[in-house]
């Protein structure tokens, strides 16, 4: 097994038997994604950096093209070499080769409701805040846009399709399941929200759910009716560790949400980010509390035994990703 966890400050590179380092200290990190060939890491300052060596060393990549703050990170499942990137301001790219060459993709920003896009703390920009890859059809993507729309593309970024009235506009990652055809999950700032149409029309299971500004989602690997968030009452408790008080909650089908209590929460935790490990069974979460596991979709959770630095204790994860 191997981890990469994506602080604002450093991104921890971690084996099974507990040897961990940390790697691109002196950047702002946002997003990673690894394949068993490379693993990636988004920054705001310098863009795209690539590990090919499994996270001892980094160096950059697709500068050439890519100049804009690196968001958010995803890899096509059904091909690793296929990887995809979000940037501020919002624009995405895709590489078809592993991330030596890269294409933007137009249009996305010619919606309709692009002028309605604004990111608070940045009103004059927005970003692409996630992107998911349908597992069932690679050229369908689901598109985040800090804030303002989720949009969609059929035919992998040639056109775009704006946001139906009822899906949220604030968010901040989204989950689809392999088992789960036209499924699609988001955490929102604005509330968790699911649709079963592929995203065409959306539901609101709010029962329970206590805090509702949402930031990670996750579907369990072997049961697509058991959905994980993480959430907090809103930016300041969720992001800030001097104000942080973060929840993560369960709904499983037909059921209210009901809250998780086993691993860190409430006050002095920041909001958890979600990884799924779908060949084990298992679905990780990371906070500045230090990375944890559940094989039982979170009833049970189990700390790593990780060497985690102090400073991290004061920061947001900003990404997770695990191989086995």
């Amino acid at each position: 097994m191997h981890l990469y966890a994506a602080m604002r400050g450093g991104l921890l590179v971690a084996d099974e038997d507990g040897t961990s380092e940390i790697r691109l200290e002196d950047h702002d990190l946002e997003c990673v994604a690894a394949t068993p060939a490379h693993v990636f890491c988004g920054t705001f300052d310098s863009g795209l950096f690539r590990s090919d060596d499994g996270g001892k060393t980094f160096h950059s990549v697709g500068s050439e093209t890519i100049r804009e703050s690196v968001m958010s990170l995803a890899i096509d499942p059904t091909d690793s070499e296929t990887v995809w990137v979000g940037t501020e301001p919002s624009r995405v790219y895709r590489s078809e080769d592993g991330g030596e060459s890269w294409e933007r993709r137009d249009g996305l920003t010619d919606l309709p409701s692009e002028p309605n896009w604004s990111f608070p703390p940045r009103p004059h920009t927005h970003h692409v805040r996630w992107i998911e890859p349908d597992p069932n059809d690679p050229q369908h993507l689901y598109v985040g846009i800090e804030a303002g729309a989720l949009v969609q593309t059929h035919d992998a970024g040639e056109t775009w399709e704006d946001r139906v009235p009822d899906s949220r506009r604030d968010n901040h990652s989204l989950a689809t399941h392999p088992d789960a055809p036209n499924c699609v999950w988001s955490a929102a700032g604005d509330g968790y929200a699911e649709s079963v149409d592929g995203g065409e029309t959306w539901d609101y299971p709010q029962a329970g759910l206590d805090h509702r500004y949402c930031w990670s989602v996750a579907v369990a690997p072997d049961d697509p009716d058991t959905v994980l968030v993480s959430s907090a009452t809103g930016p300041r408790t969720a992001h800030n560790a001097d104000s942080a008080d973060s929840y993560i909650y369960r709904k499983r089908d037909g059921e209210s949400w009901e809250r998780l209590d086993e691993l860190p929460t409430g006050e002095g935790v920041t909001r958890a980010v979600f990884a799924v490990e779908e060949s084990a069974g298992e679905l990780y979460a990371v906070s500045n509390r230090g990375i944890f596991r559940t094989e039982d979709d979170g009833t049970t959770w189990e700390e790593l035994v990780l060497e985690w630095p102090t400073e991290f204790e004061r920061q947001t994860a900003r990404g997770l990703a695990v191989l086995p």
